[in-house]
């Protein structure tokens, strides 16, 4: 038996643009799942740099969505809304939201949950469904990782970080990863980079064109931006691709496009919460299919670095702005 779901529900509100202070609990009615949605009970939600540029008033809701932080969350199914199809009550699932991870309870359309993958927790997988979409989307549909490739992750010890190097190299490519300490370093190879690249001493480029014998890398994906994209550019081989989800260092840069013309590259860059429900379930119809058989098989592994409970959001934000962390911040209920 499911327990009876309460009219109201524990969420952290963003009380004003500014740090992570300003995240606080409230109280908010638990929503009803609407037409193809599924009502989840949140056993765990997952942190994302995307959280704390909302949470800064730098990243707007889409129009008509909550203000509820949280783009990905874990937990067990309590009501099926109208039409909502292939779970049952009692499910465990993970789910990519446009908003409101943050709580004790959600809605998701039911085409954006997965089953919890075979041999990982219900609190581990609230940090599986952005990270992999993300990846998935960009890596693979967008900048068309093949294997036998090289590629390079920038950013590699984060959560997209990780779940990139081992996507990549499940899917036969080689890995390339930059990381911000020899700790983090590590992390990168043990997770499956073959080379793992401390920024603040090494540099990306020589290192890359080194273990091409000076061809360069065939595909690239990135966080930082700013003066890194010069850099990327003079990096890709001919034919390669480059492709941001995030410019930490700046939108505004001056670079090559000659370069970009004579080596015939291509680049690109993408969001993913403004993607409609439909471009979203085929993510994840396509993250079914081709990647969730692979927790089956040992090739995954989880990230989780800490976990905090819903009431500390903030403390979770700022570990999350300290960069000490290696892969995923999870809330708990």
């Amino acid at each position: 038996m499911l327990a009876n779901i309460p009219p109201t529900q524990t969420v952290i509100e963003i009380k004003q643009p500014g740090g992570p202070e300003v995240l606080v609990p409230g109280t908010r009615p638990v929503p009803e799942p609407k037409d193809g949605e599924v009502l989840i009970r949140i056993a765990s939600a997952g942190i994302n740099r995307a959280d704390c540029l909302q949470r800064m008033g730098r990243y707007p809701m889409p129009p008509g969505a909550s203000d509820i932080p949280g783009l990905e969350c874990a937990g067990t199914i309590v009501k099926l809304g109208p039409g909502a199809t292939g779970f049952a009550l009692g499910d465990q699932v993970c789910a990519l939201l446009v908003a409101d991870g943050y709580g004790e309870y959600c809605a998701a359309p039911a085409v954006q949950c997965l089953p919890v993958p075979k041999n990982v927790s219900l609190v581990d997988a609230g940090g599986l469904m952005e990270t992999y979409c993300t990846v998935w989307t960009n890596v693979f549909d967008r900048i068309h990782l093949k294997s036998g490739e090289v590629f390079l992750q920038q950013g590699g010890s984060s959560g997209i970080g990780i779940t990139a190097i081992q996507l990549a190299k499940a899917f036969g490519a080689k890995v390339l990863a930059t990381a911000g300490s020899e700790e983090k370093c590590r992390a990168c190879r043990d997770y499956g980079a073959d080379v793992a690249i401390n920024y603040k001493t090494e540099d990306f480029v020589k290192i890359g064109k080194e273990f091409t014998g000076g061809r360069g890398v065939d595909a690239i994906f990135d966080m930082v931006g700013g003066d890194y994209i010069p850099r990327e550019i003079d990096l890709l081989a001919r034919e390669g691709r480059l492709c941001f989800v995030a410019l930490m260092a700046g939108t505004r840069v001056e670079a090559d496009f000659g370069a970009i013309q004579r080596k015939h590259l291509t680049i690109t860059g993408s969001t993913l919460r403004s993607r409609s429900i439909a471009q979203k379930a085929e993510i994840v119809a396509a993250l079914k299919a081709k990647v969730w058989p692979l927790w089956a098989q040992g090739k995954l592994r989880t990230c989780t670095y800490k976990t905090f409970p819903l009431a500390e959001a903030s403390k979770a934000h700022a570990l999350m702005e300290s960069s000490q962390h290696i892969g995923k911040i999870l809330l708990v209920n």
